[in-house]
């Protein structure tokens, strides 16, 4: 009896948590300045159309300040450093509160809200015009999804540093704490993922590779749930971090190719002659394959993540197109847009584990196939 009640007492908090996340991702979108800026007013006194284009890119875009909530007119944010060089102005290191949440020029720059250049910081000339030449300065800032990765490699530093520490200090005893949370996930990787891809032989040398990536990409994915500060950021979502991560796994595959893996590659055994001669089918097919491995991990972790934190979006916007035709149909759709993000919240949870899964098994299988023996 007292297990049943322990475990109707821990499901009951799980939901609360998951409701928590749900409706703090709700409230995070409702607050958010760019829904008082959409459906606000317009220079003539009539209603602006809600925009769910921008709306959606808006949240899951980078910034160079992290927007925690709006009062009124008043804008809550954290602001991030802002490092630039430019050949007329040298290096300027400063805060994002400077531009004024885009509406104020600082030190000859601006950070751009509309236009051909929105969302980037340009150079401006002494009229405050953009430069003709040479407009976007060299940006070394520490954006939103920068800040983010820092923070979740932090967070693994300390996790697997506090580990190998309990490791050392005491190798026979039991796992307690966060070792007993971890060990079953590092030996699942390595036996049950890194052994049968790449064998017994060979897995040694790349398991702190895929251990940190899956890592990298499961504590990313679990902080971009989170609708407050530290987490909201959507860093795998970025195909930009996404590319950075394929790449790791294509130098690791390419540098560590033996003879048999590239003779595959130039002179695939078992191919009929006619596939390799006149014309090289075979070879400049397999050839192809080396960057079209990358660019599919690339893309699969990158359109599953950015496609979750979308939907959810576009659940919320929901409330405000029913809202403009009428409000209580805005208020009716409010709750089917809730109960639907709820639901896409536990179903996020279990994407951001497999995507990380497949990103690893991925990159374990190519290892596999770039230093298999052959006898």
């Amino acid at each position: 009896m007292q297990n049943f009640f322990n475990v109707k007492r821990s499901i009951y908090i799980g939901l609360f948590l998951f409701t928590i996340i749900s409706f703090g991702d709700c409230n995070n979108v409702f607050a958010s300045k760019e829904v008082e800026e959409q459906t606000g007013n317009n220079e003539e006194g009539g209603k602006k159309k809600f925009n769910t284009v921008d709306f959606i890119f808006e949240h899951i875009g980078d910034s160079y300040e992290w927007h925690i909530v709006t009062i009124g007119e008043y804008h809550v944010s954290i602001p991030l450093p802002v490092i630039l060089y430019s050949k007329q102005r040298g290096l300027n290191i400063f805060f994002s509160n400077k531009f004024q949440h885009g509406k104020e020029i600082y030190n000859g720059f601006k950070w751009e809200e509309e236009g051909k250049y929105k969302g980037k910081i340009v150079e401006l000339d002494s009229k405050g015009e953009i430069l003709e030449e040479n407009p976007l300065p060299l940006n070394f800032s520490i954006t939103k999804l920068v800040f983010s990765i820092f923070l979740a490699s932090g967070l693994l530093c300390w996790v697997f540093i506090s580990i190998a520490k309990k490791y050392k200090n005491g190798a026979d005893k039991a796992p307690t704490g966060i070792q007993n949370l971890f060990e079953p996930v590092i030996l699942f990787i390595k036996d049950d993922i890194a052994i049968p891809s790449i064998g017994e032989k060979q897995y040694q040398r790349f398991m702190p590779f895929l251990l940190s990536v899956f890592f990298f990409i499961w504590f990313n994915n679990m902080l971009g749930l989170i609708p407050i500060f530290p987490g909201g950021a959507n860093v795998t979502g970025n195909i930009a971090v996404t590319m950075v991560l394929a790449l790791f796994t294509f130098v690791i595959t390419t540098f560590n190719g033996n003879k048999h893996y590239w003779k595959e590659i130039v002179n695939a055994p078992g191919v009929p002659w006619f596939l390799k001669f006149p014309i090289p089918i075979m070879p400049v097919v397999e050839f192809t394959g080396l960057f079209t491995k990358p660019i599919v991990l690339m893309i699969r972790l990158f359109a599953n993540i950015l496609a979750g934190h979308m939907v959810a979006i576009v659940f919320f916007s929901l409330i405000f197109i029913f809202g403009a035709l009428n409000i209580w149909a805005g208020y009716g759709i409010s709750i089917i847009s809730v109960s639907f993000a709820f639901f896409m919240t536990l179903l996020e949870l279990l994407v951001a584990l497999i995507q990380a899964y497949v990103f690893t098994l991925l990159s374990a299988i190519y290892f596999g196939m770039a230093t298999q023996e052959h006898h």
